[in-house]
């Protein structure tokens, strides 16, 4: 009975928080405007106010929203119901939460460790950092027995029908994870290292922006996916700011978040392509903060970065249709499964259409600009 009243509850409650959300932001930034041209001197600490109030508010929506989202989709009858094992909540819930909680929690370890003992930094950021990584690598494994398990020979991903292409799945996951750290390597070699205290808060405000604005669909589609509010602008922006190899690793957590959230998942190799992969090669959005390319201009350099982005997430996106859900495109009647996957993928362009449009308007500020500038005074010296 629990479960299904959170199964109602979370179906109630995010067209209430979306447009809840949406109102906020207007609000704000309505009073912002008027505050600016009437009281100027006051609309700095106005901005911090706002900032953090809408801050605490995105916790504690997007905390809410996951914790009925969690219940409705791993309810007993709700997989009954969409013919889905029992055994995926300890095959695959349990593995990605808990590697989310490692890395979250990780974040927490060296902000402290940061704070009392800083020359014990890197010593824990390499612990931290083989942690996560073991726990990533069991989840995909249990993932992978999961779905041997429970795809194979069902007749629908198998069996000639749409035939689930296994092989080209694994391929382009790895040419995608390889590419994508070779991208972050070059890409970021001169970025700031390690994680100062205020990165780490960046990080974690971040994530919690980007995971309620990620609640604010504008358009859902049938078989997962969605234009959200700018959900990606805040990832993008923390890029921006910290460059692309924290920008990638932001990403990745996001990712895996997005994965609990509405998950849709039939394949190991799926699962990297449509979550973490995906989100992590937005982080390559901050793949020129730290070159000389248009730094009088910082709308054009944050729009090229994220076009970027955005079209390796399209990619992975694509991919994932192609050798995932071929089915789906013979369902519909699609000419093949490269036409459906590009068609039904497009709702990432427009997502991205919208966070350059607000990313503009925020970098023609002067003050947005000097704001950001107090993050990384090293990239933004000269703006």
């Amino acid at each position: 009975m629990f479960n299904l009243l959170a199964g109602y509850t979370i179906d109630v409650l995010q067209p209430y928080a979306m447009w809840i959300t949406v109102g906020l932001i207007s609000a704000i930034l309505l009073a912002g405007i008027i505050i600016f041209f009437v009281k100027k001197d006051v609309f700095r600490k106005f901005a911090k106010i706002a900032g953090f109030g809408f801050v605490f508010y995105a916790l504690i929506v997007g905390i809410v929203l996951l914790i009925f989202d969690i219940i409705k989709h791993y309810d007993a009858a709700y997989l009954e119901k969409n013919y889905v094992s029992k055994d995926i909540i300890p095959y695959v819930f349990i593995p990605v939460l808990v590697t989310l909680c490692l890395m979250l929690g990780s974040a927490v370890i060296l902000f402290v460790i940061n704070k009392r003992k800083p020359e014990n930094l890197k010593q824990a950021s390499v612990i931290c950092g083989i942690v996560c990584a073991l726990s990533l690598i069991t989840a995909i494994i249990m993932i992978a027995l999961f779905y041997t398990n429970h795809i194979v020979g069902d007749g629908y991903y198998t069996d000639g029908y749409g035939e689930l292409n296994s092989a080209a799945l694994y391929v382009s996951a790895a040419v995608l994870v390889i590419g994508t750290i070779v991208a972050a390597l070059i890409l970021g070699r001169k970025d700031r290292k390690g994680f100062d205290t205020r990165c780490i808060a960046f990080a974690g405000i971040t994530i919690a922006l980007s995971f309620t604005l990620s609640y604010v669909k504008l358009w859902r589609m049938p078989q997962g996916g969605s234009v959200t509010l700018v959900s990606m602008l805040p990832i993008m922006l923390f890029s921006y700011v910290y460059g692309a190899k924290k920008g990638v690793l932001i990403g990745l957590i996001y990712g895996i978040l997005q994965s609990l959230q509405d998950p849709y998942i039939v394949h190991p190799a799926q699962f990297l392509l449509d979550y973490p992969i995906a989100y992590a090669v937005t982080g390559l959005a901050g793949c020129l903060t730290y070159t000389n390319i248009f730094k009088k201009l910082p709308q054009l350099k944050f729009t090229i970065g994220a076009l970027i982005g955005a079209a390796l997430r399209f990619i992975a996106h694509v991919l994932s249709g192609v050798f995932a859900f071929g089915a789906y495109a013979k369902d519909a009647g699609a000419a093949s499964a490269l036409a459906y996957s590009l068609t039904y993928n497009l709702v990432v362009l427009i997502d991205v259409a919208l966070v350059i449009i607000v990313g503009i308007m925020l970098f023609s500020s002067e003050s947005f600009n000097k704001e950001i500038g107090k993050f990384n005074t090293e990239a933004f010296s000269d703006l």
